[in-house]
């Protein structure tokens, strides 16, 4: 369905490319357990244009900004391209050229297509409302800032320009309406906007969603029996969410 709301999904995809494994260096099988957002292609998929990385984030991590000037990541070796595993272990050996080839090959592709999807948006409805789905580990990674034990069940992730605080709290209301423990910000914060429109177009709105893994699936990446409700309730806030991007402006 075409509409203003987009889905953006970055970090489901498992696909590494064989042609890359020999640059690895560390046993990626464990990596992908910890790093990839499992299932959130499926989780968050409610009828409504969605934009998933093509491959995984241990190949290129479309997310990131692809400076790592810009990148507070990249202090921790974890910046558009990984060369650190989660735990600050070495990850990968990559060359300033073959990392630049990633960007083009991965990062570049994606990002356009990014744009162009929110430039029709904007085109056909005037405001964009892009919903950022990702999830995340039960338990604090070694590189993750935030190292609290009490972690919620869902976070809302906003962004200080693009994030409307309708949105941000129409968010908060509607999971909490659901029983689910919500946090902002934390334990991640942000909210992905295409760099064409980052910090300039207010008519693009930015919610990130992230869940607490334990929800849905076991530590092995095996769906629980609470699945079905947690993608029933993903998928009852992006209708919501839709329809709120037909009336905010109203």
């Amino acid at each position: 369905m075409f509409s203003s709301t987009l889905i953006h999904i970055p970090h489901a995809s498992l696909h590494i490319p064989e042609s890359l494994l020999s640059s690895y260096v560390t046993d990626i099988k464990r990596e992908l357990l910890l790093m990839t957002d499992y299932f959130c292609d499926d989780l968050f998929s409610a009828g409504v244009e969605m934009l998933c990385a093509p491959v995984s984030r241990l190949v290129c991590d479309v997310e990131r900004f692809v400076n790592d000037e810009d990148e507070i990541m990249s202090a921790h070796g974890m910046g558009a391209i990984y060369i650190k595993c989660s735990d600050g272990t070495p990850f990968r050996r990559v060359s300033e050229e073959e990392r630049q080839a990633l960007l083009r090959a991965y990062y570049a592709p994606h990002h356009a297509k990014l744009t162009e999807a929110v430039d029709k948006r904007l085109s056909a409805f005037g405001h964009c409302t892009i919903i950022d789905g990702h999830s995340f580990s039960a338990c604090p990674l070694p590189y993750e800032a935030d190292q609290s034990a009490d972690r919620p069940d869902i976070c809302i992730g906003t962004d200080s320009f693009h994030t409307p605080t309708a949105l941000r709290d129409f968010a908060v209301s509607f999971f909490r309406n659901c029983g689910y423990r919500v946090a902002v910000n934390r334990p991640f914060s942000g909210s992905l906007v295409p760099l064409k429109h980052y910090c300039k177009e207010k008519a693009v709105s930015s919610v990130m969603v992230e869940i607490n893994r334990s929800l849905y699936m076991t530590e092995d990446a095996v769906k629980s029996d609470n699945y079905r409700s947690v993608k029933k309730d993903i998928s009852d806030f992006i209708h919501e969410i839709d329809e709120y991007s037909y009336t905010k402006d109203a």
